[in-house]
This record gives C-alpha cells, sequence and structure tokens, in this order.
C-alpha cells in the first residue's frame, strides 16, 4: 500500500509498520491518523502478514498529536449551534479512538519498538500493542496534563491494566518522563536494548518467532487474551472452549503434530 505519513514492508511474514515524519518527531497529523487505521486493516485482511512490527523513523519515535491538528479542531467543529459543534467533536474524539482500536481489532500480534521521545498520543498508541520494547533512550511521557487537556484516545482505559492504577494515575496526574529502564520496571515494556540497532534486531527476531508458529493458533491466542482483560475468567473459559470447538481440529494441529513426530520444522499456511 501507498502512504504519505508511513511506510510499509513485508518480508517473510513479519509486517514492520514505519511511522515516518521525522522532521516533525513523527507527529501524529489528521493524515497519519487515518493512515495508521488502513494499515492494521490491510495487515488484518492479508493472509502473508502473521505478525506485525511498529516502530519510527528518525529521532524519534513518535512526539504525540500534531500540535496544529489539535489547534485546528475548532474550526473542524465550527457550528452555528453549539450542541452540533460538540457532538462533531465528539465524533471525531471517537473516530481517533477507533485508529488506535485498529491494533487491536488487527488479528495478529503487534509489537511496537520505541526509541527516543514516546509522547502524548503516543502513548495511547503503544498501549494498544500486544508487547513493546524500548531503547535505553527511550523516553515516555503522559503529555496532556501539561497542555490543559484530559488524555482521551485510550490510555487512561488502557495503561492501567498493564501497569497498575497506581502507577498509571501517578503518570497521567503528573506528565513526568519515564526512562526506558523505568518502563521496564513497571512493565510497560517487555524489554530494553542497548542501543536502537539492538532494539530493532531483536523485535524482528521475536516477530519472525512468533511468525513461524501456526497463525491460526497466534490469531485465537489474541483474540482469548484481549477477551480476558475485559471479562471474568469464567467467561474466558467458556469462549476459549467455544472457539477450539469451532477451530482445533485444524491442518495446523496436523502439520504440528506430523513435524514433532518427523523431528522437523512446521510448515504452516497462511
Amino acid at each position: 500500500m501507498n502512504f504519505e505519513t508511513l511506510t510499509v514492508d513485508l518480508h517473510e511474514g513479519v509486517a514492520t509498520v514505519r511511522l515516518n515524519r521525522p522532521a516533525k518527531g513523527n507527529a501524529m497529523d489528521a493524515t497519519m491518523w487515518q493512515e495508521i487505521r488502513k494499515a492494521f486493516e490491510w495487515l488484518d485482511q492479508t493472509p502473508e502478514a502473521r505478525v506485525a512490527v511498529l516502530q519510527g523513523e528518525g529521532k524519534h519515535f513518535c512526539t504525540g498529536i500534531d500540535l496544529s491538528m489539535l489547534m485546528g479542531l475548532a474550526q473542524q467543529i465550527q457550528n452555528d449551534c453549539n450542541g452540533r459543534s460538540r457532538e462533531a467533536l465528539r465524533r471525531l474524539i471517537l473516530d481517533m479512538q477507533d485508529t488506535l482500536t485498529s491494533l487491536e481489532r488487527c488479528r495478529k500480534p503487534v509489537l511496537v519498538a520505541i526509541h527516543g521521545a514516546c509522547i502524548g498520543g503516543a502513548v495511547d498508541l503503544i498501549c494498544c500493542a500486544d508487547m513493546r520494547y524500548a531503547s535505553v533512550d527511550a523516553q515516555f511521557c503522559i503529555k496532556e496534563i501539561d497542555i490543559g487537556m484530559t488524555a482521551d484516545v485510550g490510555t487512561l482505559q488502557r495503561l492501567p491494566k498493564l501497569i497498575g492504577d497506581g502507577m498509571a494515575r501517578e503518570l497521567a496526574y503528573t506528565g513526568r518522563n519515564v526512562s526506558g529502564t523505568e518502563a521496564a520496571g513497571m512493565r510497560l515494556v517487555n524489554r530494553v536494548f542497548e542501543t536502537r540497532e539492538a532494539l530493532y534486531l531483536g523485535v524482528q527476531e521475536i516477530a519472525a518467532t512468533i511468525a513461524a508458529k501456526s497463525p491460526l493458533s497466534i490469531r485465537g491466542t489474541k483474540e482469548m487474551i484481549s477477551y480476558a482483560r475485559d471479562h471474568s475468567v469464567a467467561d474466558g473459559l467458556n469462549y476459549v472452549a467455544t472457539w477450539n470447538a469451532a477451530m482445533l481440529m485444524s491442518a495446523d494441529l496436523n502439520e504440528a503434530m506430523t513435524a514433532s513426530m518427523q523431528k522437523r520444522k512446521p510448515v504452516f499456511k497462511d
């Protein structure tokens, strides 16, 4: 696919999506918001793409929402009727939320490789991913509090389930910077790498490992973990029983068992 603000390439089952506005710190303008959703919808619908890696070009991963876009909101929602103006703003916020939720909706695992700044809307973005990895120079910040607004596209809903309620409140209330090392300590990121090059190499290796697994089983595993986050244990157990009643007896299961008996690596259909 052709994008203005992203690049996407696909190699041996791993799709690498790069935020590509390096001169602007990969700030998320209106075009990028729409293209992120298009990219992950494409990934979801493309059988050859088994896992995604999201990263940023240039000095920073992402410096958050483009401030020119934020400043232009008043004109975008302008209406003689105050109620209609506020409804337009609500619909705009819901659409931006949906853009980030597209990472969760994507049936393929999404890994994020974070270097440099990860600020404001970028934190909302990474909270939607399956796994997060960082280089030691990474800096995380819930910046919305410092520009007089409440973060509204996912951080306040997802972050507490990643790092706990108390720590999420501290970061959201203070807007302080968090290093890559501290982010690992609070389990915001899975692992920290010494350099950006080591980060990219390490994340690609993890992605390649996932891409070699049964695609059907990986999709089911993501579905179950995501469902379990917002439901009871009993609900989750019931759902996975229903899922496996439908999906367990597959060509992937046969191939995995046959490969094990033949002492070879399994080869799965996309």
